[in-house]
């Protein structure tokens, strides 16, 4: 059995061409690959900065505290925004910053500063707040709601894709081998945001020029959509979707953050490239279990199979610490893979049966990504003071929050 996402009440398609639909759904699925990509990217430089910039673990987990940081304060403006002025006009605003922030890099090379490269992304960032917090609700109101759940884990794999294209070109470009300046070891940096820049403008462009279905959740006598009467925040499963939510993300972001350390740590003869290198086959899989996972919510409900996968992800992670190297990759590996529909299955039962609040909803599910900006340091502190093995009993307890969420947490408890 599939799980339904909910939609913020009747949604009307009558005079809505089909092909509108299939049109917006494929430009908007393009933006999972786009933030995909940059998230990817993201672990890499964590690597990069530790080695040209001489920062701590702690102080590398910096840029996932402004990465992640970001979405925390941009998703209710972005939803306020969305509620008067349409989804479309919050994915180009979304665009727009993250093209600024991308060619931010340039000013941050020639200085040299590691605060400056900290903005960049911070306003990247900012950008991708406004796209996750326009796209996922957008693509489970773009047709049928019993088909919403997989709607969104299909979009949900082109992040998976960028996801693996990103450590791929940042273990490409970033580990050239030493160079006789900060400006000259982050050219290659530069010049891969300065490409991802033109490439987000270029989307943008397509998104601009094509007139997306403009969705209302509202019943067939214009007023706001029923759904149910009880208050947001009395909704239990709600309430623990999000915590859950900011738990699964911490898990992510931290699992990913320090992968190439975990992996040269375990090894003398892994080098930073090779650690990513394996990074993207890391992404593969998670790739990989987004298809599987999407087919298998036809067949299990999502609440088991995600208990199964979280109880599943902290036996590996354990595996990784306490093994040796050969053993700890594939655990590690298979992390990814499980951890592959945690977050949009998170994301669609914490929204279920939201009715009118379901924007609102989705927009705090956003802010739960915050999880990704403070594990890394947490784990970059821990790791400084007890290796980087020790650190990863931080995603174990995680994992551990997803698992009850899936058996219990999740349920829709009505009051009388």
């Amino acid at each position: 059995m599939a799980l339904s996402a909910p939609v913020s009440g009747s949604v009307s398609t009558a005079g809505t061409p089909q092909r509108s639909y299939a049109v917006a759904l494929a430009l908007v699925t393009s933006l999972f690959f786009m933030w995909g990509l940059s998230y990817g990217l993201l672990d890499v430089l964590n690597k990069h900065f530790q080695e040209t910039l001489n920062v701590s673990h702690a102080k590398s987990g910096l840029l996932q505290a402004a990465y992640f940081g970001a979405y925390f304060l941009w998703a209710l403006p972005a939803s306020a925004l969305m509620q008067r002025a349409g989804y479309k006009v919050g994915i180009l605003l979304g665009l727009s910053m993250y093209a600024i922030g991308a060619l931010l890099f340039v000013p941050a090379t020639a200085s040299g500063s590691y605060a400056m490269f900290l903005f960049a992304l911070f306003v990247i960032a900012s950008g991708l707040g406004c796209l996750e917090t326009a796209a996922n609700p957008y693509v489970t109101v773009l047709g049928p709601s019993q088909s919403s759940a997989r709607r969104l884990n299909l979009s949900q794999s082109f992040n998976g894709l960028g996801q693996f294209f990103g450590p791929l070109i940042g273990g490409a470009f970033f580990f050239k081998g030493a160079s006789d300046s900060v400006a000259n070891a982050q050219a290659p940096v530069q010049a891969v945001y300065v490409g991802i820049a033109i490439l987000v403008v270029i989307v943008a462009f397509a998104i601009w020029r094509t007139q997306l279905p403009d969705i209302r959740e509202k019943n067939s006598d214009g007023s706001a959509s029923a759904g149910t009467t009880v208050p947001l925040m009395q909704q239990r499963h709600f309430l623990f979707g999000v915590v859950t939510q900011f738990f699964y993300v911490a898990a992510q972001v931290g699992v990913g953050a320090f992968f190439i350390n975990f992996m040269t740590d375990r090894s003398a003869d892994t080098s930073s490239q090779h650690a990513a290198y394996l990074l993207s086959v890391a992404m593969i899989m998670f790739l990989v279990g987004r298809f599987i996972g999407t087919g298998l919510l036809t067949k299990i409900a999502a609440p088991k199979l995600l208990a199964a996968y979280g109880a599943i992800n902290m036996v590996l992670v354990l595996v990784a610490i306490y093994s040796s190297h050969t053993v700890a990759v594939v655990a590690m590996i298979g992390v990814f893979f499980f951890m592959s529909i945690m977050f949009p299955t998170i994301f669609a039962l914490g929204v279920t049966d939201l009715g009118a609040n379901t924007k609102r909803g989705a927009s705090f599910q956003i802010m739960a990504i915050v999880g990704g900006a403070i594990a890394p340091y947490v784990m970059g502190r821990i790791s400084d003071l007890h290796g980087v093995g020790t650190a990863y009993l931080v995603p174990v307890v995680c994992f551990a929050i997803v698992c009850w969420y899936g058996l219990s947490g999740h349920r829709v408890v009505r009051k009388a």
